[in-house]
């Protein structure tokens, strides 16, 4: 324990997530031994993105204004939505650079355990846009663990009325993994998502 202000700036740190104890403690000190115009421009940063940012009225990922710059942009095909968790998500996909359509960003997964249940999830904002009719097929892209998939199930059957394709991203083994170190459950959708082999 330190005292005062350095034990209230490592508590602070340990607050975020993926930041444990000792890691609270490397960076309160490193920031503490840093030069005082970069902790400034830290400090500055952290408050302009509080003030600036917010989340896409669309579809829920990250913003400076009132809509994201994906849900303006009149190139992205509006026949298709991805539905992710988290904001992060749309980055990881819109990497691939493979999907040119539009997102629906549910704020999380349907975890009982946390206490998650369908009403806290964005849930009913993807109805409301599902409702005009200009989206033909929904792919479903929730972290493949109990909680996605679990989310995943609840938004399939849920969809399933509609007059739309329902898709789930494929999940298996990643390349150059070795077959003796992958899960049961990886395993499994490896097989379930095989292909054809064209030769």
């Amino acid at each position: 324990m330190y005292e005062g202000v350095v034990q209230d700036l490592i508590d602070e740190l340990g607050r975020l997530p993926g930041v444990g104890p000792k890691s609270a403690q490397r960076i309160a000190f490193h920031l503490l031994q840093a030069d005082a115009v970069d902790v400034r421009r830290l400090v500055s940063a952290l408050v302009e993105v509080k003030d600036k940012v917010r989340f896409c009225s669309v579809c829920g990922n990250v913003a400076e204004a009132e809509q994201c710059r994906i849900c303006l942009d009149p190139r992205r095909d509006l026949t298709y939505i991805c539905v992710v968790e988290e904001p992060k998500d749309v980055v990881a996909v819109e990497r691939t650079r493979e999907f040119r359509g539009r997102y629906h960003v549910l704020g999380g997964a349907i975890s009982p355990i946390e206490g998650v249940g369908p009403d806290d999830l964005r849930i009913k904002e993807l109805l409301i846009r599902l409702a005009d009719g200009d989206v033909s097929e929904v792919i479903i892209a929730t972290d493949p663990n109990l909680e996605g998939e679990a989310t995943a199930t609840y938004l399939a059957r849920l969809l399933r009325p509609m007059d739309l394709k329902v898709t789930r991203l494929a999940s298996g083994l990643p390349v150059g993994g070795d077959l003796e170190y992958a899960d049961e459950v990886t395993l499994g959708r490896a097989f379930e998502g095989r292909r054809v082999l064209d030769v």
